[in-house]
């Protein structure tokens, strides 16, 4: 004989964060009503897929009353944790059979991380003056998809997220101020009314957090142990804690970006993957952050060489810039990347573990194009000296000081 497997709403035996799943239904009762379309803004991570699968098992069992329609927004960067890209496309295959929609938001081919860098040249991102990754691999093409989809509906959407209070410093002091913006009451989640301001969508979106007020452990015990039961829907969503850390996770941890980020001062994600006996095979992944160190250095770009009058007339405040990434840079990064891809799936391939795809052949071809036609950044024509020529400096206002040699 079994024992018996308690549920969540069961009364005597319920859940030490029961309490937090009662809020998020209250939450959802509160303000999915007034909206006739929802949409989940899904990122393939521990948040935002405890947010969809606790939704959906909400709505599959009656305790929620189901908008007139309702679209999943999976945000597709082409730079996420490989246990987590798997992950997401199982349960892509589960939204399917289940005959929910779900949108894959990619950036267009030649916007993506990539191609960006390796076909248009553009140096990879960093902190202090080309942070240019999140909004273009990510903002931009959501906003973009929000606003097709806004075109096909009548009325407003509600967008739910999977923010939490703890997941970000900089993120819980903008939640501190807003979580009672438009009448919202304390535990009922972040509502905001007007979100965002995008053209195209402004004033048709109100967005809500309803498991704003969940601890990391709440996110590991439903991912790991309650969304793949058959009860609970079976989501594929026990690998996506694995790839936190599992039992050793916390919330100061708990953090994935990008492969490789060039943002990250350290690389936990991908060190925290490598741990694991079963993800160990993907370690030639850690030469993509040294890679992207070196393809911002002075000998793989060029600079501007003098002063640099702008459109208006006026002179560029740093006439001197260090610029796009040299035809020889980009086909040493495309190399290296497709050496790393290859590494991977070939130890993948011997221990029947999942391949990788960092390139796909569509990217790799569009790159070889762009290189092919001497695509320069807007404002480059490639006649300029790499950055580690030897040259006078220019100053902002035009005076110049000699070389001396």
């Amino acid at each position: 004989m079994t024992a018996h497997q308690p549920t969540l709403f069961e009364g005597s035996k319920r859940l030490v964060y029961d309490e937090a799943i009662e809020m998020t239904l209250q939450s959802m009762q509160a303000y999915g009503p007034a909206h006739e379309h929802w949409g989940i803004a899904w990122s393939g991570g521990k948040d935002s897929s405890a947010t969809l699968t606790l939704i959906l098992h909400l709505l599959e069992t009656g305790r929620l009353a189901p908008p007139k329609s309702l679209t999943i927004f999976y945000a597709d960067t082409r730079q996420e944790l490989p246990p987590l890209a798997i992950a997401a496309a199982a349960i892509m295959q589960q939204l399917s059979a289940r005959g929910i929609r779900c949108e894959v938001v990619r950036a267009p081919l030649d916007k993506r991380f990539l191609v960006y860098i390796l076909g248009r040249g553009v140096p990879p991102p960093n902190n202090n003056t080309l942070r240019w990754c999140t909004r273009q691999i990510k903002v931009d093409p959501m906003t973009q998809a929000l606003a097709e989809r806004l075109d096909e509906l009548a009325g407003n959407i509600l967008m739910i997220t999977g923010v939490r209070q703890g997941e970000s410093a900089v993120r819980d002091g903008r939640i501190a101020m807003s979580c009672g913006k438009d009448g919202a009451e304390c535990g009922q989640g972040w509502y905001q009314q007007m979100l965002p301001q995008s053209k195209g969508i402004r004033g048709r979106i109100a967005t809500l957090a309803p498991i704003l007020h969940w601890r990391v452990c709440n996110v590991w015990d439903w991912l790991r142990i309650y969304a793949p039961m058959r009860e609970y829907g079976g989501w594929a969503t026990a690998a996506i804690a694995d790839a936190y850390g599992g039992d050793e996770a916390t919330e100061i941890n708990a953090r994935t970006g990008c492969i490789g980020c060039p943002l990250a001062s350290k690389e936990k994600a991908l060190e925290t993957v490598l741990a694991t006996p079963d993800w160990a095979y993907l370690a030639p992944l850690r030469g993509l952050k040294p890679l992207y160190r070196e393809l911002r250095e002075p000998r793989h770009r060029l600079r501007k060489s003098g002063v640099e009058l702008l459109k208006d007339g006026s002179i560029a405040a740093n006439p001197q810039r260090m610029g796009p990434l040299t035809f020889a840079a980009r086909l040493m990064g495309l190399e290296r990347v497709l050496s790393i891809q290859g590494e991977c799936n070939a130890a993948a391939a011997r221990l029947g573990r999942p391949s990788i795809d960092l390139l796909n052949a569509e990217e790799e071809a569009r790159i070889r194009q762009l290189i092919a036609a001497e695509t320069w950044p807007d404002g480059w024509d490639g006649g300029e000296p790499t950055a580690d020529t030897p040259m006078d400096t220019v100053f902002a206002d035009g005076s110049v000081q000699p070389l001396f040699l």
